[in-house]
């Protein structure tokens, strides 16, 4: 068009704009769009605005979507209310997006349909019955009582905030139901615990001839298996691989794992041939229940079935191998498929990662370029995290410094990564920067930088971050008071992580899991307070683990309390009598104590049970390389350059001394 000097319109420039979030057009090509439109005085017109704001809240760039619905002069439009609103809902900014709901109403803004259902949706999700109830006066006031969206909407927040009734009372109001209603409250029963009034509303949707769908048989299998009626699905009237394939996928995102494996077999027995998406869902199920018998049943009947060509499918193998702790089933398919797409170099990165090769994964990060693949978030997120495990701060740099140049739009998964590799690496003030120009924040990000914090010994700050969270509106978890405790650990203050403690409880409600308790003892432990924290132990409302035992054995080492020392290392060694590491710290508390005869006879009952401590590990990184060193290991093909330098080193140092001893 530009070449030919044809001008485009407001109505061209608005379908760009709304392609620039198709995964080939992005951010950086949409803020050319509205420089253009800038430059050439489009502005001003209340369809191009709305499609800018739409633009940069597809992007995930809110601050910019505000920044100019802020400074729009006119905002009369119910439609760039309606996708601001919507945008926030989406973004799982809730209040933000119900704010907007009230400054709307406050403008006399004219809403419509798709006005309200956005609002209730977000009162829904935050789970606020009191504004729910306020816009559903609105809906009556307004006329909109009778709009089916706007009551399907209805029903759906009241089932949300667990008012069932309120649901059921819009149910019944409504004479024309459609088969989204009918779903809408059986799924409400179903997501309540009422498994038989779920039921009840399906036998009067099959008596009013309403023909069922994915969605309503998904719910109805969700409610029999709540209540144990595992056969009452043999009523189906066509079982095709649609009807199957989607409730083996329900399932599986329900982690009802056993159930979509009885799904598939029924399946077969039914003589229904899947497709690769049921075979991704079966293979997730075999991965949920990381039983490696039956993914390699299923990797069989893949094979037999002609399955294995396809990418998904192979990915799926790969992640189901790797969870289930087969490192070397998972690179046999890797290496075995002709043609790799992006997600099955994901998965491979994924897999080295948690397998404990975070070296493996960082190595494979290049190939993705050298395959002609332009890594995703995912790609990111992954190998930050396999860099993040061995602090491998060069190679963090290189990759965020990709994702700079290249313009990749990070999400706030990649950011959450980026924030905790700096953190991890030691470089705060990086970690620092990209947390403090977020936007959005979740419960991630502010755990993560509370951690950070802690770690590094910044304990008061760490706690004036948990003020900022809670007031902005974000409720903490049992992760964040983790990040807090360790926090105190770290800066040895008693009282403030006692207080923490009851807090999580009383204030918030949070049942303490066992790190919470570890960290407790921990934190007693280290101030040499270990009557107090042996007290704490014995008083603790579940069985201690290993963890708590260790910790306070290894603060009696510290602070030389024999006698306390030798009660906890036997209660760890009952619960752990074969782990050759839990003798080795009894045996450095009689060393340190000198008690050579108990020290003897220990060592010799570790060698009468043939037990031995597993070596340490280390890594290096050396411009872009990481090398991995485990305690004994000879294998390395650089170890006679390595001991070649260290006796050279070690030469070079006798000489220095013995220089100076002839001097002196």
């Amino acid at each position: 068009m530009q070449r030919l000097d044809v001008k485009p319109d407001e109505y061209s420039l608005s379908i760009l704009l709304g392609v620039c979030d198709n995964g080939i057009l992005g951010c950086k090509e949409g803020k050319q769009m509205h420089g253009y439109i800038l430059r050439n005085m489009f502005n001003g017109d209340p369809f191009l605005d709305t499609a800018i704001v739409d633009m940069y809240l597809s992007c995930g760039q809110l601050a910019y979507a505000w920044c100019v619905f802020d400074k729009l002069g006119d905002k009369s439009s119910v439609v760039v209310w309606n996708v601001m609103i919507g945008g926030f809902c989406e973004k799982g900014l809730w209040e933000c997006s119900l704010e907007l709901y009230s400054l709307a109403k406050n403008e006399s803004v004219k809403f419509l349909s798709t006005s309200f259902s956005t609002a209730l949706s977000a009162c829904g999700s935050s789970e606020d019955a009191s504004f729910g109830m306020q816009v559903h006066c609105d809906v009556i006031k307004m006329g909109f009582q009778s709009n089916p969206y706007v009551y399907t909407s209805l029903l759906t927040m009241y089932a949300k905030c667990k008012l069932v009734e309120d649901a059921e009372g819009i149910f019944y109001q409504i004479l024309d139901k459609e088969i989204e209603v009918w779903n809408a409250m059986i799924s409400a029963y179903v997501n309540n615990g009422c498994a038989y009034d779920a039921l009840e509303i399906y036998n009067q949707m099959r008596v009013n001839a309403i023909p069922s769908d994915a969605f309503t048989i998904l719910n109805i299998f969700s409610s029999t298996s709540m209540i144990g009626l595992h056969d009452f699905g043999s009523t189906m009237e066509e079982r095709d691989v649609i009807a199957f394939g989607s409730v083996i996928s329900g399932f599986c995102r329900n982690s009802k794992f056993e159930e979509a494996l009885g799904f598939f077999r029924a399946m077969e027995a039914d003589g229904v041939k899947p497709d690769s998406d049921v075979m991704v869902s079966v293979i997730s199920a075999c991965s949920g229940l990381e039983n490696v018998d039956s993914g390699s049943q299923i990797h069989g009947f893949v094979i037999k079935n002609g399955f294995q060509l396809d990418l998904f499918v192979a990915s799926s193998l790969i992640d189901m191998y790797s969870k289930c702790g087969f490192l070397d089933s998972a690179e046999k398919v890797f290496s075995g498929m002709q043609h790799k797409s992006l997600v099955t170099w994901n998965s491979m990165i994924s897999c080295y990662c948690r397998n404990g090769l975070p070296e493996h994964s960082i190595k494979l990060f290049p190939q993705i370029l050298q395959q002609g693949f332009h890594p995703d978030s995912v790609s990111i997120t992954s190998v930050l995290g396999a860099i993040s495990s061995v602090a491998a701060l060069i190679q963090g740099k290189i990759v965020h410094g990709y994702l700079t140049r290249l313009e990749i739009r990070c999400d706030i998964q990649v950011e959450n990564a980026l924030i905790d590799m700096y953190i991890k690496c030691g470089f705060l003030k990086y970690a620092r920067y990209i947390f403090q120009n977020m936007f959005p924040k979740d419960l991630v990000t502010w755990n993560s930088m509370i951690a950070g914090y802690g770690s590094h010994g910044e304990c008061l700050k760490a706690m004036r971050l948990f003020d900022e969270m809670k007031s902005s509106g974000i409720r903490p978890d049992d992760v964040t008071f983790l990040c807090l405790l360790s926090s105190c650990n770290h800066s040895g203050l008693i009282e403030a992580g006692q207080n923490l403690f009851q807090s999580m409880k009383t204030e918030y409600g949070i049942e303490p899991k066992m790190e919470h308790y570890v960290s407790m003892v921990d934190l007693l432990g280290r101030a040499g307070h270990l009557d107090e924290a042996y007290e704490f132990v014995r008083s603790m409302p579940v069985e201690p683990d290993r963890s708590i035992w260790l910790s306070l054995l290894c603060a009696c080492r510290a602070h030389r309390n024999v006698e306390l020392g030798e009660l906890a290392a036997q209660n760890l060694l009952k619960l752990e009598p074969s782990t050759g590491s839990n003798y080795v710290h009894l045996l450095n508390l009689y060393g340190e104590a000198e008690l050579w005869d108990k020290a003897a006879d220990l060592r010799a009952s570790m060698k009468d049970k043939g037990l031995k401590k597993y070596p340490g590990c280390s890594w290096i990184e050396v411009k872009n390389r990481v090398d991995v060193f485990l305690s004994g290991d000879s294998s390395s093909p650089r170890t006679t350059d390595i001991y070649e330098t260290l006796n050279s080193l070690r030469r070079n140092m006798s000489k220095k001394v013995d220089n100076h001893v002839s001097v002196d």
